[in-house]
């Protein structure tokens, strides 16, 4: 007699023999992949670095590879920088993951004071020096992040020269509602934060995410996103935290005595 071919045993070698076809094709997909992938996440990293500095805009159409590349090429320098002393480290910052960092136990710390909600901060950091086509140094990008309402929020805060006055801020990795702490992305609310000074006269930090109308038309407001109080608070928390002792504050204050030169 002919064998039954709807056998269980027949059933499951059929089964098991496709998983395995199929492992091997998502497994082979994964590795050959991967370095188109992690090329196209440098890619697009480096282009909210330019867009930050203000050397595209990205609102006028699509920006070409060889268009980014060149660019930052040319006018943008990364560096990582020891936390705790402020200080240049050597490393290769362009391949450096501050994430991957940040949640290893001997590569970063827990803070003592998590007002921005991100659970550990790694140990070195990456700044960005843009300079002119002179070799002036014209804007230090610094990435910032916090948790917002639904998300961590990720972003890159370009400053002038003076490690003071606000070039851009722009959130390129967040999850918040659209429309509302979504807006975070929002060109026009982006708009807002150029021209903005960060500390004051006597190098307190003075920047203030409100809904005070008086406050946010000074040099050190900004408006609160309408209907997302606690994205906007997320905004704020980051930027306290990121300017602060545990964040870029020594790198900042070595800076303002030269320590770019």
């Amino acid at each position: 007699m002919a064998s039954n071919k709807d056998s269980f045993g027949r059933t499951l070698f059929v089964v098991v023999g496709l998983c395995l076809i199929c492992s091997v094709l998502v497994s082979t997909a994964a590795v050959v992949l991967k370095p188109i992938q992690q090329e196209n996440k440098l890619l697009d990293k480096q282009k909210y670095i330019l867009e930050a500095a203000s050397l595209i805009n990205t609102k006028e159409g699509k920006v070409t590879k060889k268009e980014i590349l060149s660019k930052y090429e040319q006018y943008v320098e990364a560096r990582l920088v020891d936390l705790k002393t402020g200080e240049f480290v050597e490393g290769n910052a362009n391949l450096y993951d501050q994430r991957k960092a940040s949640r290893d136990t001997d590569t970063s710390s827990v803070p003592e004071n998590d007002i921005a909600s991100i659970k550990r901060v790694a140990d070195t950091a990456v700044v960005y020096l843009v300079h002119n086509d002179e070799g002036k140094l014209t804007s230090v990008i610094l990435p910032i992040h916090g948790y917002g309402l639904w998300s961590t929020m990720y972003a890159l805060l370009a400053l002038e020269a003076d490690l003071n006055t606000v070039q851009g801020l722009v959130y390129y990795d967040q999850g918040e509602t659209p429309g509302l702490g979504g807006e975070v992305e929002n060109p026009k609310w982006k708009a807002l934060w150029k021209g903005k000074q960060l500390f004051d006269a006597q190098g307190n930090l003075a920047i203030s995410v409100t809904k005070n109308p008086v406050v946010a038309s000074s040099v050190h407001g900004v408006d609160a996103l309408s209907g997302a109080t606690l994205t906007s608070n997320g905004v704020q928390h980051s930027l306290q935290f990121w300017l602060g002792k545990e964040g870029f504050a020594n790198f900042i204050a070595k800076a303002h005595n030269g320590g770019l030169s």
